[in-house]
């Protein structure tokens, strides 16, 4: 079955919206290394790459389906996050916003009857399950850790260590 207009186009703002996520990490990784926190900046250069990683699974998707991928202007990102809470702050309360979005178009493909599309989507509902709950146990590190200096660069070395994206 060819994808629906309608699917189309809502897939392909979700592209726009994966990348602009991945512009958004990017402009984290560069503040938090312009502060002095390189495995945090190193952190947020990979949370960039995985969310490349989901825009071209969207991308690949509508093609494989014989749709047409239509992108868009990605709006520009924040420079400046405050600190590294602050920011983690942030990437929690982006990720529940990509989650909701991904909710959305999850019940437009239910609507539709589109099996297909439906189904695919279960993987990035599963995948915002994670997102959510890493940033979540960071930002909760990141409070224990307060303003400790020690602490700080404790977790900046822990978080460096963040294995490649699927």
């Amino acid at each position: 079955m060819v994808i629906s207009k309608k699917i189309q186009t809502a897939i392909n703002k979700q592209i726009n919206a994966e990348l602009y996520s991945s512009y958004t990490y990017l402009s984290m990784a560069a503040d938090s290394e312009a502060k002095g926190f390189p495995g945090f900046g190193r952190w947020m250069r990979k949370q960039s790459e995985e969310e490349t990683a989901h825009a071209m699974k969207l991308f690949n998707f509508v093609l494989d389906r014989g749709g047409r991928v239509e992108l868009d202007a990605i709006a520009k990102p924040k420079a400046s996050f405050g600190n590294v809470a602050q920011m983690f702050e942030e990437s929690l309360k982006h990720e529940r916003k990509v989650t909701q979005m991904i909710h959305t178009l999850h019940q437009l493909a239910l609507a539709e009857k589109d099996s297909a599309t439906a189904v695919m989507l279960e993987w990035f509902i599963e995948e915002q399950v994670e997102e959510e709950k890493t940033a979540m146990d960071i930002l909760d590190s990141l409070k224990m850790a307060g303003d400790n200096p020690a602490a700080m660069l404790m977790l900046d070395r822990e978080v460096a260590a963040r294995e490649a994206a699927e």
